[in-house]
């Protein structure tokens, strides 16, 4: 009996450290493995690769979106190719114009939360230039008129200071050399379904924003009740404090 008694209670214990240890594991991974990152203008698709390591090194399934940047419906349709591969519940990420992408690409079935980086967020019949007017730029900031072709690009001579600040040179340099043309004509075309209406969504304020001033970011997010993070970066705050920026996109896929 004795025997018996100890098997039992042998058994017990291991029974317990096996499940606590199942539990702690179900609770350390994510909900939702799937992550697509959509660019905004003046950059294209490579500055997201300090995020992309850190998300990849902990389990996600992380996909990058190069937009054409010709209109915004082209730049939704290139988001939604992304998201039909997906395999199931995906968190959906934009960085500046690319808010305004994600928050009509968002309506995509395989979209379960938004998370806006620095990002635009405009409401149904809204488009993103009526936004940006609503504060004063920086002086830093160089977005040029767009050219005889409707293209916008960024002023070489404020790229650096205007766009990412909290980067060195170096990088500057590679980001205005690879940024994408721009067409103007996408920051004047409405919303037609804003996603963030019927989704969670997460919005990071880049403090030290010359690009997208902070208040408008911090105006938008709170119309939306999007839940704020402030983050002291930049505009490409992904960039600059890629593991701050990885830890909303985590806490996006838990919830």
């Amino acid at each position: 009996m004795k025997t018996i008694k100890s098997f039992l209670a042998f058994a017990a214990i291991i029974f317990s450290l096996v499940f606590t240890s199942a539990n702690v594991n179900a609770q350390a991974a994510p909900q939702i493995k799937n992550v697509v990152l959509v660019h905004g203008a003046f950059a294209d698709g490579s500055g997201w690769k300090g995020l992309y390591q850190i998300l990849t090194k902990k389990g996600y399934n992380v996909t990058i979106v190069q937009n054409p940047l010709s209109s915004l419906e082209d730049d939704v349709k290139a988001t939604n190719l992304a998201l039909d591969k997906q395999d199931g519940p995906t968190i959906l990420v934009g960085h500046s114009w690319g808010g305004t992408v994600i928050t009509e690409a968002g309506n995509h079935p395989k979209v379960a939360a938004l998370v806006y980086v620095a990002a635009l967020q405009p409401d149904n019949g809204e488009n993103s230039i009526q936004w940006l007017q609503t504060a004063p730029p920086a002086p830093e900031n160089g977005v040029l008129p767009p050219d005889d072709k409707g293209i916008a690009y960024y002023d070489k001579a404020k790229f650096h200071a205007g766009f990412a600040g909290d980067l060195s040179k170096e990088d500057a340099d590679f980001m205005f050399a690879s940024q994408g043309a721009f067409h103007a004509q996408g920051f004047g075309t409405p919303i037609t379904k804003a996603a963030w209406r019927t989704k969670p969504s997460y919005g990071i304020v880049a403090t030290e924003d010359k690009s997208i001033n902070p208040d408008i970011e911090r105006a938008m997010y709170k119309r939306s009740n999007t839940k704020i993070t402030e983050i002291k970066g930049s505009h490409v705050v992904f960039i600059s404090q890629p593991a701050k920026v990885a830890d909303v996109i985590i806490a996006a896929s838990k919830k």
